[in-house]
């Protein structure tokens, strides 16, 4: 980490320290103060000349005050002296008028991160001070490649570069101290092609990375992106019809999220999930084993220690189908009568909650080349349109594009289907998992083949025999 990054972190310390001791001074049981800093950039080009270019920066605190079981969270980014003084002042009188919860109440401080932090390199110099002419290049660069690639490109929805970099800090009045740097940086480019009936067909490739240079190079992005707009080109329906039905990663990355949202502590306790009471149960294929780690060098998920100062720690969720846990925070943890996983996130206001870090479905040795090709009949899925799924029930139902196989080969485009399946039924059903993981999110999942789906379509188109 360069020196500039860590005295900054050591300043935002020293002020949320500031701020923690304040409070406990006023009356708070317990005071719990995150400071951030940071800069965000996002450029666009369309057809070569910039579209938008967007700027920020920012200095913000958060903090969360307990007092006698009662919680109040206040944020500001007057970082002035009569800033701080409204800050905490607004923190004491919220907490005496908050309602009590006898579940409120701060990390067991003997569960707290003790000694050095691992150094997980989340922080590059070089993508974090991206300027916005070196953006710009970079997205026209990428916009470039993918309209030269082929003809067939009519037109463009731009290209957009984006980068972010900050520091964090947090210092908890039950004694821990500690902070960290993170940058990312993102390209993206969405050709566009005429198709017949004069409908637009819209591709798009992505790239992401928290290092500049491990980035795919704008030319590669564009090529790509103008590949994955061309074959779309000639889409249409299918019959209503129950098939085997493939997700790229992009598609299975979305299933994935629903998993993530599903074996929250925090939705456990509410009832919200259709996993309640199911742990040690088969909630999965024998090939799905899914992994919340936190500690892979660069990834955009990975964090040294939890919300709540607990030291991070690889937590395995699902294991050959058998579900193993739920990501608890301290509070959800308590509300289920067990201990916190370290999977605590503290958002910008001081607030706590569950969440993952990089939830990862882990891969197999298949090639998934091969999922396709073994594929006798089915859809392949590459974009899914809409949000129909009820996390209590497990029922799931989404538009989807992509192209339907015949014999083990992409046949030909389809679009304006929909895929349904219960989520229970749909992950015991996945017969195959790929080997082409990338870490792009932080939620990240191979190719995925559900052995039988109901596709609805239409009722007077079929696909070649």
């Amino acid at each position: 980490m360069t020196t500039r990054m860590d005295a900054e972190i050591q300043s935002l310390t020293a002020l949320a320290a500031e701020v923690v001791e304040r409070a406990r001074k006023g009356g708070a049981d317990v005071a719990e103060a995150i400071a951030r800093s940071g800069s965000h950039l996002s450029t666009k080009v369309r057809l070569g000349e910039p579209e938008l270019v967007e700027e920020a920066a920012h200095r913000s605190l958060g903090m969360r005050v307990i007092k006698q079981g009662r919680v109040a969270l206040t944020s500001t980014s007057d970082l002035t002296p009569r800033g701080l003084d409204r800050f905490i002042k607004d923190a004491l009188e919220l907490v005496d008028i908050s309602q009590e919860d006898p579940f409120a109440g701060p990390a067991d401080p003997d569960l707290l991160s003790k000694g050095a932090l691992p150094d997980l390199d989340l922080y590059d110099p070089e993508g974090g001070e991206v300027t916005a002419a070196q953006a710009i290049a970079l997205a026209q660069r990428g916009e470039k490649a993918a309209r030269d690639a082929d003809a067939r490109i009519t037109n463009s929805d731009g290209a957009t570069f984006s980068r972010t970099a900050g520091a964090f800090s947090m210092v908890l009045s039950s004694g821990f101290q500690g902070g960290y740097a993170g940058s990312y940086s993102s390209l993206s480019v969405v050709p566009v092609a005429d198709d017949v009936g004069g409908k637009k067909r819209r591709g798009f490739h992505y790239t992401a990375k928290r290092y500049l240079k491990d980035l795919e190079t704008p030319e590669s992005v564009g090529i790509e992106a103008t590949r994955r707009t061309l074959r779309k080109l000639g889409a249409k329906k299918v019959p209503t019809c129950e098939a085997p039905v493939v997700f790229d990663p992009d598609a299975a990355r979305a299933i994935l999220g629903l998993m993530a949202g599903c074996i929250m502590g925090s939705s456990i306790w509410r009832k919200s999930s259709y996993l309640v009471g199911r742990e040690g149960t088969k909630v999965a294929s024998d090939l799905i084993t899914i992994v919340d780690d936190p500690f892979l060098l660069r990834a955009p998920g990975s964090r040294p220690f939890d919300g709540e100062g607990l030291a991070s720690r690889k937590n395995s969720i699902v294991e050959q189908g058998v579900l193993k846990t739920y990501l608890c925070d301290s509070y959800s943890a308590r509300k289920l009568g067990r201990a916190s996983t370290a999977s605590a996130s503290r958002g910008s206001g001081g607030g706590v909650g569950p969440s993952t870090s990089n939830f990862i479905l882990q891969p197999t040795s298949t090639p998934a080349a091969e999922i396709v090709k073994s594929t006798k009949r089915g859809l392949y899925v590459t974009d899914m349109m809409g949000f129909g799924f009820n996390a209590i029930t497990g029922d799931f139902s989404r538009g989807a594009s992509g192209f339907w196989i015949e014999d083990g080969v992409l046949a030909f485009p389809v679009s304006e289907v929909t895929i349904s399946l219960n989520v229970d039924d749909l992950w015991q059903r996945i017969d195959a998992v790929g080997d082409d993981l990338d870490l792009r999110a932080s939620t990240a999942s191979p190719t995925l083949r559900v052995s039988a789906m109901t596709i609805a379509g239409s009722s007077d188109e079929e696909p070649a025999a």
